[in-house]
């Protein structure tokens, strides 16, 4: 248990639930027609709205050896963007691309192919933001070695093989929700002149750890949380926020400590 909480949250969590919820679906524990997203039990006032279904609906695997299959790369690669991806910087930013990512399959897979499961898509949003980071990186995919930019349409081919046309269909909406990630918070910003209005909200932040003193993994190093300088003339005046700083050592507490100014006592 000590070594599941150092692992990173969101990846964990949702790899977690998934291996739970499903084992004990298709092991009859429980019924899966009870957690797959459908739109008749949700958007309705015949019946008290079962909400909770389109959470659920991303924490079911295909049956089989999709159990194993699904989770392992939901977290291989969900927990390499966790961990080291320069786009989720700050505490709480990946949470907010699962969160973007998930509402896009959910209204594509959920709301136009009528979907009832959406973990292989969000597993494939993750593979296509790993292949953008790190497009020429090896990766493995069972016997075969190539560049992680082929990942996405290597997870897809596999899908339409083993499972057919639609469910590679209802897998699709992941790729495209990542994409238009990446154009919202980076081609458009970058090389159109737009903004990006996709932030991690300070709750958010909190929520996941953001404060004075506080230590990130951020898998090459930590990041460590600095109190801002006071700005104003008074001593009471508030402190102005400033960027954490980064080591590259393997403990926490590792270049943490008092800072002297430079020509100080």
């Amino acid at each position: 248990m000590d070594v599941f909480w150092t692992l990173p949250p969101v990846s964990r969590t949702i790899t977690a639930l998934a291996v739970a919820i499903s084992a004990a679906g298709y092991g009859g524990i429980i019924s899966l027609s009870q957690y797959v997203f459908f739109k008749p039990y949700i958007f309705t006032t015949k019946i008290f709205p079962q909400l909770w279904r389109p959470l659920t609906a991303f924490l079911i695997t295909k049956p089989k050896f999709g159990i194993l299959l699904d989770p392992y790369f939901c977290y291989q690669y969900g927990s390499g963007l966790e961990r080291e991806s320069s786009r989720f910087s700050q505490p709480g930013d990946f949470f907010v691309y699962t969160g973007f990512c998930a509402s896009v399959i959910l209204a594509i897979a959920g709301g136009v192919l009528n979907s009832y499961t959406f973990l292989p898509a969000l597993t494939l949003s993750y593979a296509y933001t790993f292949a953008q980071d790190n497009p020429t990186r090896q990766v493995s995919f069972f016997v075969l070695n190539f560049d992680a930019k082929y990942l996405p349409f290597a997870l897809l081919f596999m899908t339409f093989v083993m499972d057919g046309p639609d469910s590679a269909a209802s897998q699709l909406p992941g790729l495209i929700a990542a994409h238009l990630y990446d154009f919202l918070t980076r081609i458009w910003p970058t090389f159109g002149g737009g903004k990006n209005y996709i932030s991690t909200p300070n709750f958010v932040k909190r929520a996941f750890g953001a404060g004075v003193g506080s230590v990130e993994n951020r898998g090459y190093g930590y990041a460590v949380q600095g109190r801002g300088r006071a700005t104003g003339a008074g001593a009471g005046a508030p402190d102005a926020p400033t960027s954490g700083r980064s080591t590259g050592t393997s403990s926490a507490w590792s270049g943490v400590g008092p800072g002297r100014r430079l020509g100080g006592e």
